[in-house]
């Protein structure tokens, strides 16, 4: 069936004849099934956050509210052709299944081959845009000048206006950086390991400086582009999409307080739209990495999206979540209700006087639901059962508020039961890579069970 249905895409006027472009087309099939299933450990193909317009003649665009997200069972994005250019890599990353010494099968499309396989996709709606990465081919300077070759041919022959994610090849020299910006929604360059020692350890060949420098280079190209549009409001954009960057957890000894605090230091310096956690999947025996029999830790991934959600929409600090003296994120209960009972001193708020800083504290509340309160209360007082139809998860707030002065909560604050009431028990039980079903997805996600971060009201 997929086989018949490519042959229809790549050589929609031929004649069905197995002995004309067969063999191309099972080359074409086979490298398909490798660099997709290749691209599967990359999680940040989130399409959010571009704002490129279609034009007359072209095809699709990448406006907000024209892409469609859907979510594989463990929370990932397919809604992207999510494919490597190339699995071959000169580098020989211990944590990587694309490492150079690997005896995985090999392939690297041209691109010709990704312009045409994207756009014809995106004509049968199979997809909304497109996530492309590829492994180091000779080296950074060559690959990027194929990336960028393939994404130019979609833009400027194809007319393709869809949503393109591109990432950025360690050690890039800064114009090809700048090339790829002008024509990608969004760019972004893998930080891989929380700090510069294990990537000394398991990556030697790529320095913090490598990943870091283009970093800082698409932040520079971003605020020179925003002054120059206000100058001359038709000059192009330059990643409208702005630039993520991804972490893997589990696989080196830092603690949950090491990998917040990197994160805070990369908003807030290189100005990144997303920092993305990847749970660690075992790929190869190496003394310093977990065994291959190790399960990847997705709930931990988990509990660190919801305290970086914290830190981007909750006004939380990284030490308010995380400190010295608790390294590690509480793995019975969120952050935001772990920070609640490490602080019964402030609780229970009266919803009708608190404000808007302090609802943002109070489990159960999210920032919508602070704002339609502290909108609503302006014209009455709101009284509990007011409280749900506004958006508050009352199975955690009811513990932190009054209404009215009324406390409807039952166990106070402080109170030792509270944390057995609001532990999360066993749903994360079933997190695994290895013992659920594959998620059904275009592009060859990993299978497994985690909530995307996006969909937790804290």
């Amino acid at each position: 069936m997929i086989f018949s249905r490519l042959r229809g895409i790549l050589y929609p006027n031929r004649r069905e004849n197995h002995s004309c472009g067969g063999s191309a087309l099972e080359k074409l099939m086979h490298k398909l099934k490798i660099l997709g299933e290749a691209a599967r450990y990359d999680a940040s193909c989130a399409s959010s956050g571009s704002g490129r317009q279609g034009r007359p003649g072209g095809l699709g665009n990448a406006h907000m509210a024209g892409i469609c997200h859907s979510w594989s069972e463990d929370g990932r994005c397919v809604s992207l052709l999510k494919i490597l250019m190339s699995n071959a890599c000169v580098y020989d990353c211990a944590y990587c299944v694309n490492r150079r010494s690997s005896s995985v099968p090999r392939a690297t499309f041209t691109p010709e081959e990704i312009a045409r396989l994207t756009v014809e996709f995106y004509r049968r709606n199979y997809i909304e845009g497109l996530f492309l990465s590829s492994g180091v081919i000779k080296n950074a300077q060559y690959t990027m000048e194929l990336l960028i070759r393939a994404v130019s041919l979609l833009r400027n022959q194809y007319g393709f206006c869809g949503y393109i994610h591109v990432k950025v090849i360690p050690g890039a020299d800064p114009a090809l950086v700048t090339r790829l910006g002008f024509l990608a929604d969004r760019i972004s360059v893998n930080i891989e390991l929380p700090t510069s020692q294990s990537l000394r350890l398991l990556a030697p060949q790529k320095p913090a400086e490598a990943i870091l420098n283009p970093m800082a280079h698409i932040r520079d190209c971003k605020l020179q582009n925003a002054e120059e549009r206000l100058v001359c409001r038709h000059a192009p954009l330059f990643a409208p999409g702005g630039q993520s960057t991804q972490l893997i957890v589990g696989a080196t000894p830092e603690r949950d307080r090491d990998i917040l605090r990197l994160s805070s230091r990369l908003y807030k310096r290189y100005h990144l739209k997303r920092v993305y956690f990847s749970a660690y999947i075992p790929v190869s025996e190496h003394p310093l990495l977990p065994g291959l029999g190790t399960r990847a830790p997705l709930l931990r991934e988990h509990r660190l999206y919801q305290a970086d959600w914290l830190m981007r929409f909750y006004q939380f600090d990284v030490d308010e979540i995380v400190d010295d003296g608790a390294p590690d994120l509480d793995t019975d209960v969120d952050p935001k209700c772990a920070w609640a009972l490490r602080h019964p001193e402030l609780f229970p708020v009266e919803i009708n006087r608190a404000d808007y800083e302090l609802l943002l504290r109070v489990p159960g509340i999210g920032v919508k639901s602070a704002r339609r309160i502290v909108a609503a209360r302006r014209g009455r007082w709101l009284s509990y059962d007011e409280l749900r139809r506004l958006g508050v998860v009352l199975k955690r707030a009811q513990y932190f508020i009054t209404a009215k002065g009324k406390f409807f909560g039952g166990v106070e604050p402080g109170h030792p039961m509270l944390r057995q009431l609001l532990s999360e028990g066993g749903q994360y039980e079933q997190l695994t890579l290895f013992d659920a079903p594959p998620a059904p997805a275009l592009a060859g996600t990993v299978p497994g069970l985690a909530l995307p971060a996006q969909s937790v009201e804290q």
